[in-house]
């Protein structure tokens, strides 16, 4: 069992890790979306290929109402959700 406790809590950490550096290719996107961003700038086209398949899923289901895009923040909150219901499960199950 505590092998097993160990392994589960290195994945947790390393599932946390990867939320937070999600996170923070969100907030990058959603800062350079304000400016008028070169297209053909790799960085530009890495951040739009990660976001963007998670994104326009979202865009879709609120639509285009209110005239701002808000998809980078319901998918922020989603995934601090997800990040604090998965510390949650490990502590109630391990600890």
């Amino acid at each position: 069992m505590f092998v097993m406790s160990n392994v589960l809590q290195g994945l947790a950490t390393v599932l946390d890790t990867v939320l937070w550096l999600y996170m923070w290719v969100i907030i990058a996107r959603a800062l350079i979306s304000w400016v008028n961003p070169d297209p053909w700038n790799p960085i530009v086209q890495f951040l739009e290929r990660v976001t963007e398949p998670v994104l326009a899923p979202i865009r879709r289901w609120i639509g285009w109402r209110m005239g701002i895009d808000l998809s980078p923040i319901i998918l922020m909150i989603g995934l601090m959700f997800l990040d604090k219901l998965i510390i949650w499960l490990y502590v109630q199950l391990f600890v």
